[in-house]
């Protein structure tokens, strides 16, 4: 639906797990407690939306967790859809009130639930509470578009992106410092590692992620043994498996795409996909 606006943002907690506290912030112009949150500007991925929205709003900077439902309701007779992501703190530079938003309140869930004005914010708080809020994130991307393969001539992995893989690319960049990455994996092949490029930082390659040297037993021991926050960039004829070995689920992914893999110990406990 082209006439769809579209919003971003999370609930953000700090403090331990089992006891957190999540920001709540009054918008004067509704006279409203709810969860930060904005529109997307032109051309923004809807995850740097989230991140950006959430730091105007409260100064803080987050890592996202795993997805929360998105909220629809009607906003000026046109349909409008907010998502949301868990989400903790990683850095606070310090509240500023301002016309959007004039407080920001930290509370225990059950009292932010009494606080907050609408009933779909509630909802949020009840999914909030279903999965652990600590989570490993792991992000497994397709290589974006590199022209085609049979116009090619030489060497295969050294196809470079195109113009619009390059964009695309670019977009990545914007939504990886959602997860805060320790650690980037590449296949080899040069379409992967110029996909992780605009991130900047250092990439290391591993031939298992490459098409010519997969292994449907070693690949997924590679990447499950991953512990650390990480993004992994390989081909879609090796991802599908991957995924499938990592979660039991079957994902695909279109080129630029990526997929998030929350992890709680050995566990998976969500699975999401995104567009780039």
């Amino acid at each position: 639906m082209t006439d769809l606006l579209r919003a971003a943002g999370a609930v953000v907690w700090r403090g331990e797990a089992s006891r957190p506290e999540v920001a709540v912030v009054h918008r004067p112009a509704y006279d409203d407690w709810t969860f930060p949150k904005g529109k997307l500007k032109t051309g923004e991925h809807v995850i740097a939306a989230a991140l950006r929205e959430v730091r105007e709003e409260s100064g803080l900077t987050i890592t996202l967790g795993r997805a929360l439902p998105p909220v629809h309701y009607i906003s000026r007779g046109r349909l409008k859809r907010v998502d949301y992501w868990s989400a903790r703190v990683a850095g606070d530079a310090g509240f500023t009130p301002g016309e959007e938003v004039d407080e920001l309140r930290w509370l225990p869930p059950e009292r932010a639930r009494e606080l907050l004005t609408y009933e779909w914010d509630a909802g949020l708080l009840r999914a909030l509470a279903v999965a652990p809020l600590e989570t490993v994130p792991l992000v497994l991307v397709r290589h974006a578009t590199a022209g085609s393969r049979a116009e090619w001539q030489g060497d295969d992995a050294r196809r470079p992106l195109d113009a619009g893989g390059r964009a695309q690319a670019a977009v990545l960049a914007t939504a990886l410092p959602a997860y805060r990455p320790e650690l980037l994996v590449s296949s080899p092949s040069a379409r992967c590692v110029q996909t992780l490029e605009p991130y900047g930082a250092e990439i290391r390659l591993e031939p298992l992620l490459s098409e010519e040297s997969q292994d449907p037993q070693k690949t997924p021991v590679l990447v499950r043994e991953i512990a650390v926050p990480a993004a992994v960039c390989s081909h879609g004829k090796v991802l599908p498996g991957l995924i499938r070995a990592l979660t039991g689920k079957e994902v695909t992914l279109r080129k630029g795409a990526f997929a998030v893999l929350h992890r709680a110990g050995d566990q998976v406990v969500s699975v999401e996909r995104y567009p780039v």
